[in-house]
């Protein structure tokens, strides 16, 4: 008994090394034991599955316009620092999509692995200006970027699935798998587990700041967009803040980043 503990102990010790990598900018330690094209390939499914069951607006609508000029602003942005810090790997296989489902009701937007974004109209009169629709964006990139999924389908399936391997659990329990996937992401799951955890949401919040800015939108807008945001929760939040700090820490934690979130920013001419 006690040599098959030593032995999982040593497993579990090399697994954490090799899988073990830091977030960009922050520098955290982050542990993902899904190889990220597994992650990159079930989001290709998924993503086409809600795109069927939910049209996104047509090219020619303004709005779709506007959100896939911002995204495509902060992908080359990231990208740019990414390979400039040698870490490009963060966006290996990426497929960037940008689009617009119209949802009035859903105050939301949120982004798969391999940069599969969507957001929902509901949360365009919060944002009012491109600059705060880039808060949202810059956030929810971020999150894809730091591989936030990753961490909480492994916890998912070290809770659910007794730490099987993804590939046996899709084979064996696919319907399981696409839960944890999709909760994972904020999408919606027959599970009862937070997408994120507050520490990755406060990340998000800052990696998000500093993405924007870097495409050239002003980070401080984003006070003013959450101020808003927090407003039109009323008695039940709208889900882009169900697990995110409170108001009055989120808005603490983005004014004491904002420094070294505007190192990063150049005004677009």
């Amino acid at each position: 008994m006690k040599k098959t503990t030593l032995v999982l102990s040593i497993l579990l010790g090399v697994a954490y090394l090799i899988s073990c990598t830091r977030v960009p900018i922050t520098g955290r330690r982050q542990v993902n034991l899904i190889v990220e094209s597994e992650m990159i390939n079930m989001s290709l499914t998924e993503y086409g599955k809600f795109l069927a069951e939910n049209p996104p607006l047509p090219a020619t609508d303004p709005r779709v316009q506007m959100v896939q000029r911002i995204g495509n602003n902060i992908k080359t942005a990231v990208e740019k620092y990414l390979i400039d810090n040698k870490q490009e790997k963060r966006f290996a296989g990426f497929e960037w999509e940008f689009n617009v489902v119209a949802d009035d009701n859903t105050i939301n937007a949120w982004c798969m692995p391999g940069g599969k974004v969507v957001v929902y109209t509901g949360i365009l009169p919060v944002t009012q200006d491109e600059a705060s629709l880039a808060v949202v964006m810059g956030h929810e990139i971020a999150h894809a970027i730091a591989r936030h999924g990753n961490e909480r389908m492994s916890q998912g399936l070290m809770i659910n699935a007794g730490g099987a391997v993804l590939g046996t659990v899709l084979t064996e329990k696919p319907q399981l798998a696409r839960d944890i996937f999709l909760q994972s992401y904020g999408i919606g799951s027959t599970l009862g587990m937070l997408s994120y955890s507050r520490n990755h949401e406060t990340e998000a919040d800052k990696l998000g700041l500093v993405f924007m800015a870097m495409a050239g939108y002003d980070p401080q807008s984003a006070i003013g967009f959450w101020q808003r945001m927090s407003q039109n929760g009323g008695a039940a939040p709208p889900e882009l803040l169900s697990t995110h700090p409170s108001d009055e820490t989120r808005i603490t934690t983005l004014k004491e980043f904002m420094p070294q979130a505007l190192k990063y920013y150049k005004p677009k001419a």
